[in-house]
């Protein structure tokens, strides 16, 4: 992508699977196993309303694993974008850690790279912006990040709540759904303003 350049935006980085969509055990390898969790296509029309630059970070380790051909999941996210556009919404870039567990990469979540990533592509002032998650390692990447995170119920949400106790980040705000966590934005914006981070615009 084109490295950006001028004022920089606050952007919400969203998860996919367990945020977006359903989370499966056995990976989303097909169009037709893609299921939009209930709420969430109209969850992202509001933040599309919103003066949010939207992009989605995804561990994909399929790929890694040689269950996934790169070109279906580039294919099941063009997919998912289309979507997203068709009920009023909008995502500003995807990128994808295609690496299985062990292979070293800087993009695997709970690692940064992602953020990093799209940060440098697309002007976004990751001190201003917050990672909406199903799991620990969302919330960590974004901390690694200098980000802020929201944690969703849905996906695996449930299970990896207690976690962030264990982590000792209590303070970490948790919500049922996407549509929860969005409603949370505008006090992340404030606190943003009030410590004297740049306007998002």
């Amino acid at each position: 992508m084109r490295t950006a350049s001028g004022p920089l935006h606050a952007a919400v980085f969203l998860d996919r699977d367990g945020v977006i969509i359903e989370n499966r055990a056995d990976y989303v390898r097909s169009l037709a196993e893609v299921q939009f969790i209930p709420g969430a296509l109209e969850a992202l029309a509001d933040l599309a309303r919103r003066d949010w630059q939207i992009v989605v970070v995804t561990n994909q380790s399929a790929i890694g694993r040689g269950l996934l051909t790169p070109e279906t999941a580039q294919a099941i996210n063009t997919h998912i974008v289309e979507k997203i556009a068709s009920a009023g919404g909008r995502v500003d870039g995807v990128y994808v850690c295609p690496h299985a567990p062990g292979e070293a990469c800087a993009c695997r979540k709970p690692a940064p790279g992602l953020l990093l990533d799209a940060a440098r592509d697309l002007g976004i002032d990751l001190s201003a912006s917050v990672m909406i998650g199903d799991a620990l390692t969302d919330v960590l990447a974004a901390q690694a990040a200098g980000a802020a995170a929201i944690l969703v119920r849905t996906g695996r949400g449930e299970t990896q709540a207690p976690e962030l106790a264990r982590a000792d980040l209590h303070h970490i705000r948790v919500v049922p759904d996407l549509s929860a966590a969005i409603e949370q934005l505008d006090t992340f914006k404030s606190q943003s303003a009030s410590a004297g981070s740049p306007p998002a615009g």
